[in-house]
């Protein structure tokens, strides 16, 4: 089950490379700019705005789950199934309704990513799995991982890595860079605001680092969560201390995924302002350099 193939990004690994997002995750982080992808099944969006007045093409096709009332489309989510799912697919004319994740095979799958090969090799890109969380699909993870080496393509995985450890190595033989996540050192903390735990990815980002995996450090900042000096100072040292990596990205706190959440109709629980502190990604940069890291700072 995936849910987007992305051609031509720059900002997902070195080069010019593919990004195929992977539905499923096992964390529910408040923040979360992709919510449409922690289900490991398919979901509806619903886009208000785009939808038309007068049209009830959406309720004959599911007329168990969609209902017309004064104040507009009401969808019984409790009730979707895949026969729902499947006579929604498509019906709406404006996109207003739409149905995100499809089941594609391997073939299908590097079907596409193999046609921008000659960039990846131009450029040193190539293909990035993303999510969601992509070894909570571990079986389709390494399948594309070790398709796209037998093509001689760079592989890179975007992960929280809060999978169980067995979940992961039939993957690192064919995985050259490792984009994880570290969110946050304390375990309490961590919990609260990712329903998971600190535990386990710390254990998972050593195990990595024990293969001899080429991995980049990945800090998301989220205010009341993580984006203060002393959260900033205890994940930097560790992975100055115990990841043996040299490169390190903290990711201010945005928005820009706050109305995926009305789509899906959820309500969004993380800060409504994005992260707008000179001075605090100032002394992350500084104090990464002073632990012997390469710190980037990106939007």
């Amino acid at each position: 089950m995936i849910f987007n193939i992305q051609r031509y990004s720059t900002h997902d690994g070195p080069g010019i490379r593919t990004v195929v997002f992977l539905k499923g995750c096992s964390l529910s982080c408040r923040w979360c700019q992709n919510p449409e992808s922690r289900s490991r099944t398919r979901d509806v969006l619903f886009d208000a705005r785009l939808c038309l007045a007068g049209c009830d093409l959406c309720q004959q096709a599911a007329p168990q789950v969609i209902e017309r009332t004064l104040n507009g489309l009401l969808i019984h989510r409790e009730k979707l199934n895949d026969a729902q799912l499947n006579a929604l697919t498509d019906c709406c004319p404006t996109q207003a309704l739409s149905i995100c994740g499809e089941t594609k095979s391997v073939d299908e799958i590097m079907a596409v990513v193999l046609r921008d090969k000659p960039f990846y090799l131009r450029s040193g890109g190539g293909i990035t799995l993303s999510g969601g969380e992509p070894f909570m699909n571990p079986q389709l993870a390494q399948a594309l991982l070790q398709s796209s080496h037998r093509q001689g393509i760079h592989t890179a995985v975007e992960t929280c890595l809060h999978v169980p450890w067995r979940y992961i190595e039939p993957s690192l033989p064919y995985v050259d860079l490792f984009l994880a996540d570290l969110k946050h050192i304390d375990d309490a903390v961590f919990r609260q605001w990712t329903g998971g735990s600190a535990r386990r990815v710390l254990e998972n980002l050593k195990r990595l680092a024990q293969a001899g995996k080429k991995m980049i450090i990945r800090v998301p900042l989220i205010p009341g969560f993580n984006a203060d000096e002393a959260s900033i100072k205890a994940i930097t040292t560790f992975a100055a201390d115990e990841l043996n990596v040299s490169d390190i990205h903290f990711l201010p706190y945005h928005t820009l995924g706050m109305n995926k959440y009305h789509l899906l109709g959820e309500p969004y629980n993380a800060p409504e302002k994005p992260l707008d502190t000179p001075q605090l990604l100032a002394f992350a940069e500084n104090f990464a350099s002073q632990k012997g890291l390469t710190a980037t700072l990106r939007g």
